[in-house]
């Protein structure tokens, strides 16, 4: 398992993103708390975590923005019309 890349989320729905943030939280609290009750864990695997929740809440921000201007530039083109 190398690095989580970004081109392998984008093609997720913005439900699958959302779904996929709660997961990754979810495993990064759990590797956390493995570390501080000092049980065996891969800390590669908390890198790994951060850096694809960081991806998934980028990805969705993004779209979210996208989604927003839309609608902005139809309620504009509405009014103008």
């Amino acid at each position: 398992m190398g690095l989580p890349k970004f081109t392998d989320i984008i093609s997720l729905s913005n439900i699958e993103i959302s779904k996929a943030i709660i997961e990754t939280e979810n495993e990064l609290f759990s590797l956390r708390f493995k570390k501080a009750t000092r049980q065996t864990f891969k800390p590669h695997e908390i890198t790994y975590a951060k850096r694809r929740l960081a991806q998934l809440k980028t990805l969705l921000t993004v779209r979210l923005k996208e989604l927003d201007q839309e609608e902005k530039d139809v309620l504009n083109n509405l009014i103008t019309n």
